[in-house]
C-alpha cells in the first residue's frame, strides 16, 4: 500500500481585519490595565475643578466691591480736594476751565482704571477665587492710611469746603480760630483746670446725656464760666455754670429730667441740668448753629437776645454778626470750644499735645471740636 502524502499543516495567513490579525498583548494576571478615559472624540478628559459654593462667591464678591468702593471714593475726594485748592478762584481761564478739565480727566482715568481692573481680575480669579477681594481690600487699606497724612487731610478739608460752600467755609474759619486759641493756652493751667473738673465729671456727663449734648462741650462752658470754682458772682450768676436768667421752657425741661418741682441753681447737679437745658433751648432757637447757640447762651434774653441783634444788623451767621459785638460776647464761643477741645484731647488721647509740634495740628484737627 502506498503511504498518503503528508499535507502541509501550516495555517493560511490571517485575513487583514480579522481578529486573528491583531497581535495578542500579554497581560499580567491579577492586574487590570488602566485605560485613559476618552470622550467621543478620543481625547482625554480634563479633571473638573471643584465647584464653588454660592455663599462663598457672594462673600468674596461683596468684599471686592467694598474694597473698590472705598478706594474709589477716597481717590475722588482727595483729587477733587487738591483740584479745588489748586484752582480756587473766579477766573474762567485760570480757575474754572482748568478745574472742569481736571474733572473730565478724572472721569477718563477712572474708566481706564476700571478696564484695567477687569483684566487683572480675570487673571487673579484663575489662580484663586479670593485674590481679587484681597487685592481690593489691600488697596482700600492703603488709601485709608494715606488719608491720615497731613497733605491728604488738607485735600479732604478742601473737598468739604467745595461741597459745603459758604457755610462750610465759615465753619472752617471759625474752627481754626478755636485751634489757634488752643495753641495759645498754657498747658500747665489747662491740666490744673482738668484736674479741678474731675469731682464734677459724673454730674456734668449725666446732664449732657439727658439733653443729648457732647459732655466735653458742657465741660467747656463750665470752664469758661467758673473755671470749676463754683461761686455766686456779682451779676447774679450761680454755681459751676453761672446760671442767671433761665428761659421758662429750659427751667421746665430741667425739672422734668431731674423729676423735681423746681431745680435749685445752688445744687451742682441741678446747675448742670439747667445749663444743658438752657443751651439746648438756644441751639433750637439758632437752628442748630453751635457758635450762635453759645453766643445766645452768653448774651441771654437781655435786650431781646441775640436774635434781635442779628435782625437789627441784618446778620445771618456768626461770621457776619461778630463785627457788631463787643469783645467779651464775641470771643465767648471760641473760648468755650477751646476748653472743650482740651477736655476731648485729654479724654481721647490722655494728653494735651502741643499744637505746633510735628503733625500734632493734623492729629488735633482729626480729633475734632466737640459739638461742631
Amino acid at each position: 500500500m502506498s503511504t498518503p502524502p503528508v499535507q502541509n499543516e501550516t495555517p493560511p495567513p490571517p485575513v487583514e481585519g480579522s481578529p486573528a490579525a491583531s497581535p495578542k498583548r500579554r497581560t499580567t494576571p491579577g492586574k487590570k490595565r488602566n485605560r485613559p478615559a476618552t470622550g467621543k472624540s478620543g481625547r482625554k478628559r480634563k479633571g473638573k475643578k471643584p465647584a464653588i459654593s454660592t455663599k462663598r462667591l457672594v462673600v468674596w464678591t461683596s468684599l471686592e466691591i467694598l474694597g473698590l468702593a472705598v478706594t474709589t471714593l477716597t481717590g475722588i475726594v482727595v483729587l477733587l480736594g487738591y483740584a479745588a485748592a489748586r484752582f480756587s478762584g473766579t477766573g474762567f481761564f485760570s480757575h474754572l476751565l482748568p478745574f472742569t478739565l481736571g474733572v473730565l480727566g478724572l472721569i477718563l482715568t477712572g474708566a481706564l482704571l476700571l478696564i484695567g481692573w477687569m483684566r487683572l481680575r480675570s487673571r487673579l480669579r484663575q489662580k484663586k477665587i479670593f485674590l481679587p477681594a484681597l487685592v481690593a481690600l489691600a488697596l482700600a487699606l492703603v488709601s485709608g492710611i494715606m488719608t491720615l497724612r497731613g497733605d491728604f487731610f488738607f485735600a479732604i478739608s478742601q473737598f468739604r469746603i467745595l461741597v459745603g460752600g459758604k457755610e462750610e467755609a465759615g465753619r472752617v474759619t471759625l474752627a481754626h480760630q478755636v485751634f489757634a486759641a488752643y495753641r495759645r493756652l498754657d498747658t500747665v493751667q489747662l491740666r490744673q483746670l482738668i484736674d479741678r473738673a474731675k469731682p464734677f465729671d459724673r454730674e456734668i456727663d449725666a446732664a449732657a446725656s439727658a439733653f443729648g449734648l457732647d459732655p466735653d462741650l458742657l465741660h467747656g462752658i463750665a470752664a469758661a464760666e467758673s473755671s470749676f470754682l463754683p461761686r455766686d458772682s456779682k451779676d447774679g450768676g450761680q454755681g459751676l455754670f453761672q446760671i442767671t436768667q433761665i428761659p421758662e421752657s429750659a427751667m421746665q425741661a430741667a425739672a422734668d429730667r431731674l423729676k423735681v418741682v423746681k431745680p435749685q441753681p445752688g445744687d451742682h447737679r441741678h446747675n448742670g441740668y439747667l445749663a444743658a437745658a438752657t443751651l439746648t433751648h438756644y441751639l433750637a432757637q439758632m437752628r442748630g448753629d453751635l457758635f450762635l447757640g453759645l453766643l445766645a447762651y452768653n448774651i441771654g434774653p437781655k435786650n431781646g437776645g441775640l436774635r434781635f441783634i442779628m435782625q437789627q444788623y441784618g446778620a445771618t451767621d456768626f461770621v457776619t454778626v461778630q463785627p457788631y459785638l463787643q469783645q467779651l460776647p464775641r470771643d465767648y464761643p471760641i473760648r468755650v470750644l477751646c476748653y472743650a477741645l482740651a477736655f476731648r484731647l485729654s479724654r481721647t488721647l490722655g494728653a494735651l499735645p502741643a499744637y505746633e509740634e510735628g503733625l500734632n495740628a493734623v492729629r488735633i484737627q482729626q480729633v475734632g471740636i466737640p459739638g461742631l
